[in-house]
């Protein structure tokens, strides 16, 4: 079975190198010729629609040197008349790479499984590594004289928290979450994440209003309350009323604090417009951030060669 990326912390021994190679990437997107994905092709499967992982991940294969491939759930048999497994035995025979867009995670961790080549989860209902990577590159470049980061969660516990638990607990950050009741985060996730911070020396705190949450908070992160599918649950948003992110529950925040949304975004809802559009709002960056992130991680998994020698190639120090 080849390396998969189901979750961030699959890669938790390298994520301070996916974050360097990423940067390097952003800041000097000319750099050396390298194009570690030269005559590779990456099927990208969708059964949700897309915009910033499809064009991120189609741009960043072309400019790596390989083929992107999009696929549409309902333009195979995926599921229907051919197994999720079969599908990818017959994948692995074509591309050298696979990302999974869709709703159950059990179906990516079946595609991982059979597959002869390498996973990448693109989001599921559990997870959603690649915006973990993104985010926390985008922490970093914004945030860098903060060796700690206090990280703020204001909304519903869903898989973008998921992986900002296990990725900020990597790093040895503070997370403090807000959650409407009934709207935690899995416990198991929770619980692998309090394990990772208890070795890096960061911590997770589940708070008891929003207010709490963002006080003297570095960044405040949230979310749409109701994910894709759940549109129609008006139960559900009533259960949000006073976690929508304002100036005013800002003000609560460091001074120097970052807001971030992985979009889109129901402005009104989870977040003014003033906060989306304000001086501390870092999204549009956040969003550039998945195309660096996402290059950096297929370089990981589908060059190990290239990987391995990119430090020499592009002059980082500590490689």
């Amino acid at each position: 079975m080849a390396e998969k990326f189901l979750r961030v912390d699959d890669l938790m021994a390298d994520l301070d190198r996916l974050l360097t190679w990423a940067k390097s990437l952003k800041e000097d997107p000319e750099a050396g010729d390298f194009l570690p994905l030269v005559d590779m092709t990456v099927a990208s499967i969708y059964e949700k629609p897309s915009t910033r992982t499809r064009i991120s991940f189609e741009v960043g294969v072309r400019q790596l040197g390989g083929h992107p491939m999009a696929l549409g759930a309902t333009e195979m048999q995926l599921g229907h008349k051919e197994s999720i497994g079969d599908t990818a035995n017959v994948l692995s025979r074509y591309v050298q790479g696979i990302t999974h867009r869709g709703f159950c995670h059990g179906d990516v961790t079946e595609l991982s499984e059979a597959s002869s080549v390498p996973v990448i989860n693109a989001l599921s209902d559990e997870h959603h590594p690649c915006q973990a990577i993104a985010d926390m590159m985008t922490i970093k470049e914004f945030a860098p004289e903060v060796e700690r980061q206090k990280i703020a969660w204001v909304g519903d516990g869903n898989n973008v928290l998921h992986d900002l638990m296990l990725a900020s607990a990597i790093l040895g950050d503070d997370l403090v979450y807000a959650t409407p009741e009934g709207h935690e985060p899995m416990p198991s996730i929770r619980a692998d994440a309090e394990a990772l911070a208890t070795q890096s020396g960061g911590s997770i705190r589940e708070a008891h209003t929003p207010e709490d949450a963002v006080e003297d908070a570095t960044v405040i992160y949230t979310d749409v309350f109701l994910s894709m599918g759940q549109e129609d649950d008006s139960k559900k948003l009533q259960d949000f009323e006073g976690y929508s992110v304002t100036e005013e529950l800002c003000s609560r925040a460091d001074d120097d604090h970052i807001f971030l949304h992985c979009l889109p975004a129901n402005r009104g809802i989870e977040v003014s417009d003033e906060v989306m559009d304000g001086p501390h709002s870092r999204v549009w960056d956040q969003a550039e951030n998945r195309l660096h992130a996402q290059k950096s991680l297929l370089t990981r998994l589908l060059n190990d060669a290239a990987w391995d020698t990119y430090g020499e190639v592009m002059g980082v120090e500590g490689w």
